[in-house]
């Protein structure tokens, strides 16, 4: 099965939102979005305000609450993770692998920080752009 099958699969078990329902659910206690853009991406773009900034090859190990690495939000699997990615390709890959090791409740943003910006939701310019979030020690430090 090549990419564009994988992508379809993984979309079709993800309740994908738009931007405007991310942002509103972010507001939740338990939800979080997660902006897994590289440093550059971020830096030329804008970050989105109050997003936790994992780069995506951290990701798993800073979000799984059984793991030595991992952000201090990662307190259960019941916690709701937005991933985000520049154009909403990643973010569902990612979201699926986070659903695979237990976090049932990870989704992606439909369109990334594109379509986020698109919307005209609220972005910021940090400079410099902000560290991606560090957890513990062991796998993935």
């Amino acid at each position: 099965m090549g990419i564009d099958e994988t992508l379809k699969r993984v979309r079709s078990g993800l309740p994908r939102l738009h931007p405007a329902e991310a942002y509103a659910a972010s507001d939740d206690e338990d939800t979080y979005i997660v902006d897994t853009r590289p440093e550059f991406q971020r830096r030329a773009a804008g970050e989105i305000a109050g997003a936790i900034v994992i780069e995506r090859n951290h990701l798993e190990w800073r979000l799984d609450p059984s793991c030595d690495a991992r952000i201090p939000e990662a307190i259960n699997a019941d916690i709701r993770w937005i991933v985000l990615c520049e154009g909403g390709y990643s973010s569902s890959l990612a979201a699926d692998s986070l659903r695979q090791i237990g976090l049932h409740r990870s989704t992606d943003v439909i369109g990334g920080f594109n379509a986020w910006r698109a919307a005209g939701l609220p972005i910021t310019r940090p400079d410099p752009a902000s560290q991606p979030r560090s957890g513990g020690e062991g796998p993935g430090s």
